[in-house]
């Protein structure tokens, strides 16, 4: 049975942090703002004499629209990593990139101490094919400092046309030097789904939630439904790991391919009659066939919504070492011809009324993969709580992330074997595993 889930005016996304691809969203048109009060109109005034006495005195004149684009995104850094004010260009090709094409270097960008973060390579891109890796600091672009420039200025310097390089300098932890990475830039083409038989188990890897996301992951079954007998397919492993996020009613469509009813997502807001919930419809795709969702520190945010309502719902069991922990949705706000406004405004909630903002989805059975010789002690832990001026935590403590590394082959891939021995039977080596009395029942 194919299911789909439409928003109705809305379109929304959920993604790992700002970033140079795909970031977590929904439209929104403009609405009316309360009113301020008297005293915020004070500081408003004060703004303006700033802004005249810069204008009027500072050394060398400056840009009226620079100056006001800094200030807004002064305003909206302060907030959270994941608000930000988008230039009309950058909003165009945000819109763009949704659709899961664009042009680029194919890296998922944050900002951090001044200087560009790299989230994660995205697969099958310039970035990974050079070498690019999770947590490598770009201070230079084609030997211009970073230190200075926003994000979306950043970002923009990283576009250009189709075929030209671009030499990032990199700086990674565990060498004693920043080094260059030259990268020829590419259309971007995300195959957001990608999938193989193992043997007697379906694999379907998820790599982001763009608008081909659900059609894709209900071919892969199809397609591996044909390939493997219904006689011997022992069950799906839906692997998220360093899945950044994306466009939520993807994440919501995903969930459902394998939830026959249920709460799927709650987003709730600063007011209680912001609270949405999205629900499943009846029909599982894969009637009932046994799953394993792996995921590790790079998956964030819609990848997380999936894993948390398969885990809540007992229909998955949920393998691999603690996700990012991006719990925050961002609304695009349109402002005409000015470009639009990236603001958090709600927390996401899974069906068992969990928050995993700054904390993460915990796995039921967890696995760590090993770093290769080159990589041990060189690269870090990942997660939202490691992000300056990431929103808190609703309750509890936060807790860190971890490690974002897959290994390109799939005898180093102690997570999918693990989640492959399982699926088969056979006893898998864990920290802990699965509680029976937690979660939603179904």
């Amino acid at each position: 049975m194919m299911k789909r889930f439409a928003l109705v005016g809305v379109g929304v996304l959920v993604g790992a942090v700002a970033v140079a691809t795909l970031d977590g969203a929904r439209w929104m048109p403009t609405g009316v703002a309360e009113a301020a009060s008297s005293d915020t109109y004070r500081q408003l005034n004060l703004f303006g004499d700033v802004f005249e006495r810069v204008r009027n005195d500072y050394v060398e004149q400056p840009e009226d629209q620079k100056l006001i684009e800094t200030a807004i995104n002064g305003m909206l850094q302060a907030l959270d990593p994941h608000s930000s004010y988008m230039p009309p260009k950058d909003f165009r090709d945000m819109q763009v990139q949704t659709r899961g094409e664009f042009g680029g270097l194919g890296i998922e960008v944050t900002m951090e101490d001044e200087v560009v973060k790299v989230v994660t390579p995205i697969d099958d891109t310039p970035a990974a094919k050079a070498g690019i890796i999770a947590g490598d600091l770009i201070i230079q672009l084609d030997g211009e400092p970073v230190k200075g420039l926003t994000l979306s200025e950043a970002v923009e310097r990283m576009r250009g046309p189709v075929n030209t390089d671009l030499t990032v300098t990199v700086v990674r932890e565990g060498t004693d030097e920043p080094f260059d990475i030259t990268i020829t830039r590419e259309i971007i083409k995300i195959q957001s789904v990608k999938w193989r038989p193992e043997d007697d188990i379906g694999y379907i890897r998820i790599t982001q939630f763009n608008e081909r996301t659900f059609d894709g992951v209900k071919e892969a079954i199809d397609d591996l439904e044909k390939e493997i007998p219904a006689d011997k397919l022992k069950g799906f492993v839906l692997d998220l790991r360093n899945n950044p996020g994306g466009l939520l009613d993807q994440a919501i469509a995903v969930s459902d391919v394998f939830l026959d009813r249920g709460e799927i997502v709650s987003t709730r807001g600063r007011e209680e009659n912001e609270t949405q919930r999205f629900n499943a419809r009846s029909g599982d795709l894969v009637e009932g066939k046994p799953v394993i969702v792996l995921v590790n520190g790079g998956s964030a945010s819609a990848s997380e919504i999936v894993a948390g309502a398969l885990q809540d719902h007992r229909r998955a069991t949920v393998l691999g070492s603690r996700s990012f922990g991006k719990g925050s949705v961002q609304t695009i706000i349109p402002l005409g011809s000015n470009g639009a406004l990236r603001l958090t405004t709600a927390r996401y909630y899974t069906p068992a009324g969990r928050s995993i903002q700054a904390k993460g989805i915990d796995p039921d059975i967890e696995v760590d993969q090993p770093l290769p010789e080159d990589l041990a002690g060189k690269v870090k832990a990942r997660g939202e709580s490691s992000l300056r001026g990431h929103l808190e935590a609703a309750d509890g403590e936060e807790e860190s992330g971890s490690f974002a590394y897959v290994p390109a082959e799939v005898k180093d891939d102690q997570q999918l074997k693990a989640a492959l021995d399982l699926l088969r039977g056979i006893q898998v080596n864990s920290a802990f595993p699965p509680d029976p009395d937690s979660g939603v029942p179904n």
